[in-house]
């Protein structure tokens, strides 16, 4: 009975915890395989802006603390369209109504102290160039709730794809190195598997607003990941 043997190879990659694997196998279990994973990063500028905000209020009953929300909210609406946002970039994305407990008076039990109300909106914005307007026209009229901006592509197809392309091109690139270093050759591929995809939030930058001009915002870059695991065939001399 002939013995399976196996050779283990191993490197640092990009991704911690993957690493290349070469296993050598006798005729009855089939070719020798290399397998490896690939990261490819492609970094553009955003041409789309998510605004999280809203207002928040308070009022001695519930139905007044709403009513107070409800009409500073109209009175944002009414300016983020005018800036320029359509009716489909806005969505309601939280709403709460809460009672204001306190035990100020130096009770042991809380006691209801008027009603707090949140109105939270997801605006996007197409055009970043209006961005710093539509903050301004937010907050001039009534918007007191700022929960974020996140910063993404509007069609992110085209730079996924060249993602996945760099990073087989890295996965080939690396397995042909091992693999000649070995003595041997890549035969033909047996899998392709595509794990870890995503387009990171990007850091941003905000600035105070002058009184008479718009909110200055920074987009910078956004990236999006694609990571592949390729298994060759080896061919041996």
């Amino acid at each position: 009975m002939r013995v399976l043997s196996a050779v283990l190879l191993s490197t640092a990659l990009m991704v911690p915890g993957l690493a290349p694997t070469m296993a050598l196998a006798d005729d009855h279990i089939g070719p020798a395989t290399i397998t490896v994973t690939g990261e490819g990063v492609v970094t553009a500028a955003p041409d789309l802006a998510t605004v999280s905000l809203g207002v928040t209020t308070q009022g001695e009953t519930a139905a007044a603390a709403m009513a107070a929300n409800t009409e500073a909210l109209t009175a944002v609406l009414e300016r983020v369209k005018a800036a320029g946002v359509e009716d489909r970039d806005i969505q309601t994305s939280t709403l709460n109504l809460n009672p204001n407990w306190s035990n100020s008076d130096g009770s042991s039990m809380p006691v209801i102290q008027g009603y707090v109300a949140s109105n939270i909106l997801s605006i996007r914005v197409r055009d970043l160039a209006k961005l710093g307007g539509v903050l301004d026209a937010a907050i001039t009229d009534g918007a007191n709730t700022l929960n974020g901006i996140s910063f993404g592509l509007a069609e992110p197809d085209p730079a996924m794809d060249e993602a996945r392309k760099e990073a087989v091109a890295k996965a080939r690139a690396r397995a042909e190195l091992l693999v000649t270093a070995a003595g041997a050759s890549l035969g033909k591929i047996v899998s392709i598997n595509e794990s870890g995809m995503g387009m990171p939030v990007p850091m941003y930058r905000m600035e105070a607003a002058m009184a008479d001009a718009p909110v200055p915002v920074q987009g910078g870059e956004v990236g999006v990941t694609a990571n592949v695991t390729i298994t060759w065939e080896i061919v041996q001399p």
